[in-house]
């Protein structure tokens, strides 16, 4: 079937934009907010109704689901419904509402659920601070079946933890060989709902983040040989 053309000004700006998207970016092509800008001129709220084809199944990737793309770029990797098609423009059943996604940040106490960072918070062995939103994780449930749930995680926890699957059975066989200090420390985490790191952890971090030459300045502190 031939597409319609995305020129169309019949056709509203985010069926428009999807056409676009299959016609001129294409699958798996990178696309810049100005690109957008300049493909709808005079339309305000542009790139708005790109985000919204989201609802509908159309996969289009973010920095905070792809680290290679820059901050202004996003990646249509896939197409979702052919909402130009009279009938097809129905959110997809796996979309939240703005009210489901507050309820799931509530319930997560607005913490990553993978790592336990709060927004803003800066990652300890870097510069960059964390963005928090919804992510779908596999989890194995007590009956030792799997499900996929929507938790709160962390830009970088969403990204490299997508073949994770969270397991129940295999936290609580941990905790069992656990004794003495160890098992006082992960009660004081877990009660407090927070790691803290320690003064060591944290100047470890901070350590990896200098240049070489600094490195080995630490290195003549401690005594040791630079590299």
């Amino acid at each position: 079937m031939t597409l319609p053309s995305w020129q169309n000004g019949k056709l509203g700006t985010m069926k428009r934009a999807a056409l676009w998207l299959l016609t001129v970016v294409g699958e798996g092509n990178v696309f810049t907010k100005e690109d957008v800008k300049n493909a709808f001129p005079g339309i305000s709220q542009a790139d708005r109704r790109v985000r919204d084809l989201r609802d509908y199944g159309w996969k289009i990737d973010t920095h905070r689901e792809d680290p290679a793309l820059g901050q202004s770029e996003q990646r249509f990797v896939a197409p979702g419904q052919p909402v130009w098609e009279p009938g097809k423009a129905t959110k997809s059943s796996s979309s939240l509402t703005e009210t489901q996604r507050r309820k799931i940040l509530a319930r997560d106490g607005h913490r990553c659920r993978s790592c336990g960072i709060t927004p803003g918070q800066e990652y300890t062995d870097t510069f960059e601070t964390a963005q928090i939103d919804i992510a779908r994780r596999k989890v194995k449930l007590p009956s030792g079946t799997s499900a996929v749930q929507p938790v709160a995680e962390c830009n970088r926890c969403r990204v490299g933890g997508r073949s994770l699957e969270a397991d129940l059975g295999a936290v609580l066989d941990g905790i069992s060989k656990l004794g003495g200090l160890q098992l006082q420390t992960l009660t004081a985490w877990v009660a407090a709902d927070e790691r803290e790191f320690s003064p060591v952890e944290r100047l470890w971090a901070d350590f990896r983040t200098l240049p070489a030459e600094s490195r080995d300045e630490v290195r003549k502190a401690l005594g040791l040989p630079t590299v």
